[in-house]
């Protein structure tokens, strides 16, 4: 199976007395996660139970707290027991149901997920403070994708890998931004079966989550929403053009964005801004989670039929994500610069009063190769770092008070943001 990175922080978890919650959008493994730990915690000899909202048999355990607790006890007793409760999100009011169990100070150590952060991350971040410690379960990064494409065989040797094996690291990358990160859709090892995966997946995701979950009246309104995003990739999102479009109203396309954010589908980027003049201020941009779903959703979801044209965006979403990853737990924010005049800078991370642009081009850079644009808001805000992440070498120049480097995009991957900063 593909080994992800994110279970290592979660086993560590399981020490801690604050219910362990994984949260993260349908299909990309919180289950089979959950079902890891457990099978490791019994080969420890811990005592363990496991129950799920989307088995039949298990729901009438959570119709009250007292009918789970009395059933958690009826199994385990008064000793140390790993409660593992799947699906949670389709618990009304999950968050207070969690909070009373919680604060009844039980012998046993909870784990939670939920597809989506509706409940689990709008109600719980309010009811559960200091009760829990939330993991976002993402897609498969280009990381994972690449130590299970080479059979771990470079595990700890990636940076080395990529930097000599460029072009079959190269195949990985365009294989990686056309079907994306979902584990199903990478296990299948035929083009007709990563279709039928990716399928059920955009199926289940709108049938169960938007139409029964959310109770969205309009689905094939909110799939043509969801395909206008995916065409309008890196755009900036007019809302009233999206209502006159679709023809639904404003506040519905506000809602539905919601929906499309906290089910993890779609990242909103909000625009970095001074003057508020000359630069745009409020439309955002939004990328998406899974750059495999966005072609399906485009019906290129096939090698080779991506245009070169779109390649570019492609690729601009998958470092977003390099970048977003390592953000997850700083206080570092990322947005994007546009102007009035059009020039454009595609990330600026903020840090404090710093901030780092990141332009970010589907070909190999010249060392000294810097866009208008880029220069602009070099010559604007005086950064002291600034990065051009593309296909190209390492390097870097002097621009003024700036220092710009040139970066291979796959020198992102291991990478804090505190390592981008002293490159």
């Amino acid at each position: 199976m593909i080994k992800r990175i994110i279970l290592h922080d979660i086993e560590k978890h399981l020490k801690e007395p604050e219910m362990t919650v994984l949260i993260g959008p349908r299909q990309v493994g919180k289950t089979y996660l959950m079902r890891l730990l457990q099978k490791r915690l019994e080969e420890q000899g811990e005592k363990t139970i496991f129950l799920s909202l989307d088995i039949d048999d298990h729901k009438p355990f959570f119709a009250t707290q007292s009918a789970l607790i009395n059933y958690i006890h009826l199994q385990a007793g008064d000793a140390k027991a790993y409660i593992f409760l799947d699906e949670v999100q389709r618990k009304e009011d999950a968050g207070l149901y969690l909070k009373g169990i919680y604060d009844r100070h039980l012998p046993y150590k909870f784990i939670v997920s939920g597809s989506g952060s509706l409940d689990l991350k709008a109600k719980i971040k309010e009811s559960m403070a200091g009760r829990k410690q939330l993991f976002q379960v993402l897609p498969v990064s280009f990381e994972e994708f690449v130590d299970f494409k080479t059979n771990y065989k470079y595990e700890d040797r990636l940076q080395e890998f990529f930097s000599i094996e460029k072009i079959r690291t190269q195949s990985l990358l365009e294989e990686y931004m056309t079907f994306g990160g979902y584990p199903r859709v990478i296990l299948a090892e035929v083009m007709d079966k990563k279709k039928s995966e990716m399928d059920e997946i955009y199926t289940s995701y709108v049938e169960r989550d938007i139409s029964d979950l959310l109770g969205v009246e309009k689905p094939d309104a909110f799939t043509n929403l969801l395909k206008i995003m995916a065409s309008q990739f890196g755009n900036l999102v007019n809302v009233a053009e999206l209502s006159s479009t679709i023809g639904i109203t404003s506040k519905t396309i506000q809602n539905y964005l919601w929906y499309l954010e906290h089910t993890f589908i779609l990242k909103k980027v909000t625009p970095y801004y001074r003057n508020v003049r000359s630069e745009i201020t409020k439309a955002p941009v939004y990328y998406f989670y899974d750059t495999g779903l966005r072609n399906y959703l485009l019906g290129l979801f096939t090698l080779p039929a991506i245009p070169q044209a779109l390649r570019g965006h492609l690729f601009e979403n998958v470092v977003f994500g390099m970048i977003l990853k390592h953000l997850s737990h700083a206080s570092t924010r990322i947005h994007f610069w546009r102007t009035r005049d059009n020039a454009e800078v595609d990330f600026v991370l903020t840090v404090g009063t710093e901030l780092v642009p990141i332009e970010v081009k589907y070909k190999q850079m010249e060392k000294g190769e810097i866009t208008r644009s880029y220069r602009s808001f070099l010559g604007r805000y005086k950064p002291k770092n600034g990065y051009i992440v593309h296909l190209g070498k390492e390097a870097r120049v002097q621009v003024d008070r700036t220092t710009v480097h040139f970066l291979p995009y796959y020198k992102l991957v291991g990478l804090g943001f505190g390592d981008l900063l002293t490159i």
